[in-house]
């Protein structure tokens, strides 16, 4: 992997001083308790939060052309899957920390973007290794060894001492299991040949488990883990399993329920368990507001939320949503920004809403 590690990493040493007293180089909108210091945010997952790590895979989940980036820096597509910041940047930027998380894998990454946080995660990713291999993305196992990866080269910047500071006070978001249950279990079915539902259920949540205590192992101490969104009401999903009149399919939300009900209960278990102190694994339960704002969007400043704002919003993601697609003619009315994603704006309700809700659970 070939990063860019120039005359910065001389200059580490003093940057991360910067980093660790002063919380990042932006100012936040959030004031965290005068006991709690938040220097960095890593990503792990898949595509709501992959900040341009697909970009040079070989595979059709990626996006670094238009019209993604519509909306972000100049209308710059850098490979997020949206049509402007995503829940990293936004949420490293309410917490003053820097205004854009940058993918690991990518390659102006320099010495200097290290210690305030980086993301790992790659767009088609789930809990369920086979998940990643059915698109070839990077799965969370490799997820992890980039981490460890980076780990190293952390310390070896900034001293072990500090690194470890660094890895225990940030914020690691874990997002995934949305692609496990729309695509591997329901629109391909691969799974359904082994699972019912629970069962399927219970094999995401002890894939997720191990991921997570392993993520602990590497220095991970504050964990932020989201349910699965309510991914019966996609655009997409709609369109393929919501009949006629494209209502949201109930048996795919009904799904992700079942999973975020065994997963909350399974990180309450991690929390308690001895053998990791000082750990704080924090559900975030996303799919409560996500899915009262696609019901009523009038209630939050939008109109449209039962399609997406490129290509005709029914069944357009990734390649489908290109340059020849089109867009509509005000993207801050959509909840969804292709039929699989939402726009910026979106992704500001929900970060507000769970900085809010969550930050202090991580104390």
């Amino acid at each position: 992997m070939n990063h860019v590690f120039t005359q910065d990493t001389i200059i580490m040493r003093s940057v991360v001083v910067v980093v660790v007293l002063l919380g990042g180089g932006c100012e936040g909108v959030i004031e965290l308790p005068k006991n709690m210091t938040i220097p960095a945010v890593f990503a792990f997952g898949d595509s709501i939060v992959d900040q341009g790590n697909n970009n040079l895979l070989k595979t059709l989940i990626y996006s670094n052309f238009p019209p993604y980036g519509k909306d972000f820096l100049g209308g710059n597509p850098t490979g997020m899957f949206t049509n402007g910041k995503s829940p990293p940047d936004l949420i490293a930027e309410e917490l003053g920390i820097k205004d854009i998380i940058p993918a690991y894998k990518d390659k102006n990454l320099t010495a200097h973007d290290l210690p305030s946080g980086v993301s790992f995660a790659s767009g088609g990713c789930g809990y369920d290794p086979q998940t990643s291999k059915l698109v070839s993305v990077t799965g969370l196992r490799d997820q992890l060894e980039e981490f460890k990866e980076y780990v190293g080269k952390l310390k070896g910047g900034v001293g072990e001492e500090s690194a470890n500071k660094i890895l225990s006070n940030s914020v690691f978001l874990v997002v995934a299991g949305s692609d496990d249950l729309a695509n591997t279990y329901y629109t391909l079915g691969i799974r359904r040949l082994q699972y019912d539902i629970s069962s399927y259920a219970d094999f995401l949540v002890a894939s997720a488990s191990t991921f997570l205590q392993d993520l602990y192992r590497v220095g991970a101490r504050r964990i932020a883990v989201f349910s699965i969104p309510p991914i019966g009401c996609l655009p997409f999903q709609r369109t393929l399993a919501g009949g006629s009149l494209r209502a949201c399919a109930e048996n795919y939300n009904q799904a992700a329920q079942l999973v975020n009900t065994k997963l909350s209960f399974q990180l309450n278990s991690l929390n308690k368990d001895a053998s990791m102190p000082q750990s704080r694994f924090v559900f975030i339960d996303i799919y409560t507001p996500f899915y009262d704002l696609i019901q009523h969007p009038l209630n939050y400043g939008f109109e449209v939320s039962e399609k997406g704002c490129c290509g005709t919003g029914n069944i357009e993601v990734t390649t489908l949503c290109n340059k020849y697609s089109g867009t509509c003619a005000d993207v801050s009315k959509c909840v969804f920004w292709d039929s699989y994603h939402p726009t910026e704006k979106t992704y500001r309700f929900l970060v507000d809403h769970i900085i809010q809700k969550y930050i202090k659970r991580f104390l």
